[in-house]
């Protein structure tokens, strides 16, 4: 037993170990930070809402034992529960390599979506295969994209002549939308209320907006993801929306060739190869100072999401009494 055990024991307090882990990212306070519970038996579902609103963070990840695989994981924004969150998976499996709780290997995580297995490296990078995707192409008029992304609708029409606006699911959906110029993409300042709703409409967690115009020169595309119905205005750096663009990417045949070093964003004419390559970079976070990188396998199957993570913060918290404790009376 540990100190902060010998000392929860004795004062009746319930404490967890908690961490922030920032994702996709070698650098602490880079990337996207998720908070990690890595042992979260026994909390109820109001006692991790209350945690993960105190953690602040995008999302944090809670994990439990599990009939069906390795361990169980549930996502809690702070203000609502995930069904599938990249980040925190790579975040939370990270941190369990880092404190010696699983070795490197493949190792089965059952989430809100089905079981989905989770590689780690010799090295400590963490690969997250996803659903089979969904993906089509959706009617949106730009203009009316333009007011809700809060940026000229031109951004979208001449990309829009070989890519659409799609919705876009591994496991959490996304509507897919590209972008001309980096220029445009950074100059975005969405109205996030009809953002909610236009994702809404489509049955999307929230709009992923890219563009080929990327700043790293390794990199295939520069991502932006807004998701303000689950509470996050935007997101840093996002493993499912990465997923699903992969995926849409493959699918509409974005790509002519097949090797990396072929240019990003070369559409593919009527009946060509879509060339995928094997391995595509996706930046993201850039405009909110939290640099990451997503890495995407998107071909022959379900998209594989990968990346680096760090932790930054790591202590005990206090869990609240349950709300599920107390006994109502007629």
């Amino acid at each position: 037993m540990t100190d902060t055990d010998d000392a929860a024991a004795s004062d009746g307090v319930d404490r967890r170990e908690a961490a922030l882990v920032d994702a996709f990212t070698h650098d602490p306070t880079a990337g996207n930070a998720a908070g990690v519970v890595p042992d979260a038996d026994g909390l109820a579902t109001d006692q991790m809402q209350a945690i993960a609103r105190e953690l602040a963070v995008s999302e944090t990840a809670f994990l439990l034992p599990s009939s069906e695989a390795d361990r169980r994981v549930r996502y809690f924004s702070p203000t609502t529960e995930i069904d599938l969150c990249g980040h925190a998976t790579i975040a939370s499996h990270a941190r369990l390599f880092e404190t010696g709780v699983i070795d490197a290997g493949t190792h089965s995580l059952e989430t809100n979506v089905g079981v989905i297995d989770v590689e780690v490296t010799d090295e400590g990078r963490v690969w997250m295969t996803q659903n089979d995707p969904t993906i089509y192409e959706v009617e949106v008029d730009y203009d009316r994209l333009g007011r809700v992304l809060g940026v000229d609708d031109n951004a979208f029409r001449d990309v829009g002549a070989d890519l659409p606006v799609a919705y876009a699911t591994s496991g959490l959906p996304f509507l897919v939308v590209p972008v001309n110029f980096l220029e445009h993409l950074g100059k975005m300042a969405p109205d996030f209320d009809a953002v909610a709703a236009l994702a809404d409409e489509h049955d999307a967690a929230g709009v992923y907006a890219f563009t080929f115009d990327a700043l790293g020169p390794e990199a295939t595309v520069h991502g932006r993801c807004f998701v303000p119905g689950s509470g996050i205005d935007e997101d840093p750096v996002t493993g499912t929306a990465s997923g699903a663009c992969g995926a849409y990417l493959d699918h509409f045949g974005a790509f002519r060739g097949g090797d990396a070093s072929d240019a990003p964003g070369t559409p593919t004419g009527p009946g060509e190869s879509t060339g995928t390559p094997e391995e595509l970079v996706f930046e993201q976070g850039h405009f909110l100072d939290r640099p990451g990188r997503v890495r995407v396998r998107a071909t022959g199957g379900p998209p594989v999401v990968g990346g680096d993570a760090v932790t930054s913060f790591e202590g005990t918290i206090r869990v609240p009494e349950s709300e599920d404790d107390e006994i109502l009376e007629a």
